[in-house]
């Protein structure tokens, strides 16, 4: 095998269930194009780094001088199949996304990265330069994991892989080694909308663009401020995050669940007791969800959750009452 092959063969031994390799140049004009108009448009929200430095997020060269390559990873997350677990049947709960119910993927992956990196030191047989992402370093990843043939970009927006599914973490070495590169497959959506009908507020428009200020998992978790009367309602239960368009997916239904056992999962987060929620400080929130991605919004953004939630299933039992 080329070195090439080797990294990748090491990262699914890692732990990764798909690897690939592209080269470091940046996306072609009509990937540009479509990011930069989404941008304009204003379906990025009040997402402000999104709009920072466009040339770099689009163009790995920028991330490291004298990169030739970019090594992509996934890690398929998707929750063996569990009964559902609630507080209690009498205590409103709030449903958390299933990415959400694993410890910090950032710091998991990167970890995993870092291996990978050993890895690769012992194998090319020289010295290089490198740099490792995972998500918040501002890269297009989903752009280049689909060019390294990890999968396709799905009308939901995700990258969804035929085998591993459209429940995925990705990650990212640059580097300055010219590896040989992967070839991108096909699109596999064809004439599937069932993600565009499953989004509860219509953020997946039909126009095929994607609105991140009418998206769940943007205004539970990104958005900062009072969220518009208008969606309330809409968001439900759904305390942190939203799973419909990715659940609604063919190509989740008959993916594997995560097979990563080094991936610490806590099924008691799947649904959280809304009260306690709101009995929350800062420290207790801390205690709470240390090591999860659970602290991106904050005490006080998740107990703005939690009373959305609570309105919400105090009106269905009333309607229900009726």
């Amino acid at each position: 095998m080329n070195l090439s092959q080797d990294i990748k063969q090491k990262a699914v031994e890692l732990g990764f269930d798909a690897a690939g390799v592209t080269d470091a140049g940046s996306l072609d004009e009509r990937q540009f194009r479509f990011f930069s108009d989404w941008l304009a448009c204003g379906f990025a929200g009040r997402m402000d780094y999104m709009h920072k430095d466009l040339e770099k997020r689009t163009n790995p060269a920028r991330h490291l001088e004298g990169a030739q390559s970019v090594i992509c990873v996934g890690l398929n997350y998707k929750p063996a199949e569990q009964k559902e677990i609630s507080p209690s049947s009498n205590v409103p709960a709030g449903r958390a996304a299933n990415w959400a119910q694993y410890e910090d993927y950032h710091i998991f992956i990167k970890k995993l990265l870092c291996r990978l990196v050993e890895f690769i030191s012992g194998a090319a047989g020289k010295s290089f330069k490198y740099k490792i992402c995972v998500d918040s370093a501002g890269l297009a990843e989903r752009a280049m994991a689909a060019r390294a043939g990890l999968g396709f970009i799905g009308k939901n927006h995700t990258l969804i892989s035929p085998r591993s599914g459209a429940q995925i973490f990705l990650g990212e070495i640059i580097t300055d080694l010219r590896l040989q590169a992967d070839v991108p497959i096909e699109d596999g959506c064809s004439g599937c909308n069932r993600c565009v009908s499953a989004c509860p507020t219509g953020a997946l428009r039909p126009d095929g663009q994607f609105d991140a200020n009418r998206c769940i998992s943007y205004l539970t978790i990104e958005y900062k401020g009072q969220i518009p009367a208008e969606l309330t309602g809409k968001i439900g239960d759904r305390l942190f995050g939203c799973d419909e368009c990715v659940l609604a997916c063919p190509w989740c239904e008959r993916s594997p669940a995560c097979g990563n056992k080094e991936f610490k999962f806590y099924s008691g987060r799947a649904r959280l007791d809304l009260n306690k929620i709101l009995s929350l400080n800062k420290e207790t929130f801390r205690a709470e969800f240390a090591g999860s991605v659970l602290e991106r919004c904050g005490v006080e953004g998740l107990k703005r959750n939690a009373r959305i939630c609570l309105a919400n299933i105090e009106g269905r039992t009333r309607k229900a009452g009726q």
